[in-house]
């Protein structure tokens, strides 16, 4: 059994992300652009540029604004003031939108992904570190390194290694997902839970999570490994191997401490 030590009084409140550095100035955006059927460019310089089908784009695309359906290759960096895709989009170079984007469907960018604001819908796959100053919103998949973000919603599946810090973060998982450290004023993180048939066969969703600090943590049906919190609520089927701080509220399925699990043998339920 872990033993409590003294609460902290708080848990410092991560800074909104910072700004990206400053890059040069767009090159000058003017005009409509519409593609549609199989098209392929060499680059897209833009003030409105529309997308429907099978579209290829080589090198960068510097856009005020955008909608793409179908699916989107772009070879280079993908810079622009509002970015709209629905179906499958995929980025080799950064990716750089000054306001809203919201994707739909597929998406897949190679490096880094900054955005003042965030809606993605589908399997999101991101290679490198995630960044939005506002709220990211994600109902679905979400792959990708790191995240920093002034509010994360999730309502799926996330896979995340490294650190996730923002000033909330409120996470619903429907599948089994993996979580770094996460950061935030209020973190709040619940797994769905299996039903009778499916606690009877054994089969239970993994949600596991090295490490949560905030000033207030809920958790329910999730694994953490450690938990820094001057209030710490565990709901049903959490579980919490270490703590720092106070458990204010305890479901009688939770558990802490530190559990040793094997795999069942073969055909035995319980």
């Amino acid at each position: 059994m872990a033993a409590a030590s003294p609460p902290p009084t708080s848990v410092p409140v991560p800074s909104p992300p910072p700004a990206p550095a400053a890059a040069a100035a767009p090159r000058s955006r003017a005009g409509e652009i519409r593609d549609q059927g199989t098209i392929r460019r060499d680059s897209v310089d833009a003030a409105q540029w529309s997308a429907r089908g099978a579209v290829k784009v080589t090198g960068d695309v510097n856009v005020g604004q955008a909608v793409t359906e179908g699916t989107v290759s772009i070879g280079g960096k993908l810079t622009a003031n509002a970015f709209r895709s629905h179906g499958a989009l995929e980025v080799e170079g950064p990716v750089e939108v000054a306001g809203s984007f919201a994707g739909s469907g597929q998406l897949r960018a190679a490096l880094t992904l900054h955005a003042v604001e965030a809606d993605l819908r589908g399997a999101s796959h991101v290679l490198g570190a995630v960044t939005v100053d506002q709220t990211l919103t994600v109902h679905g998949n979400l792959s990708a390194p790191s995240l920093a973000v002034g509010a994360f919603q999730l309502n799926g599946t996330a896979e995340i290694p490294g650190d996730l810090v923002g000033r909330s973060v409120s996470a619903h998982f429907t599948n089994p997902s993996a979580l770094g450290t996460v950061r935030a004023s209020t973190v709040k993180l619940s797994a769905k839970l299996p039903n009778l048939v499916e606690k009877v066969l054994g089969r239970q969703m993994a949600v596991t999570v090295r490490r949560v600090e905030a000033d207030t943590v809920v958790l329910e049906g999730v694994d953490v490994q450690f938990v820094r919190s001057p209030q710490i609520s565990l709901g049903r089927a959490a579980h919490v191997t270490e703590y720092e701080g106070t458990i204010v509220r305890r479901h009688p399925s939770s558990r802490v401490g530190f559990e040793s699990r094997s795999p069942r043998p073969y055909g035995l339920t319980r």
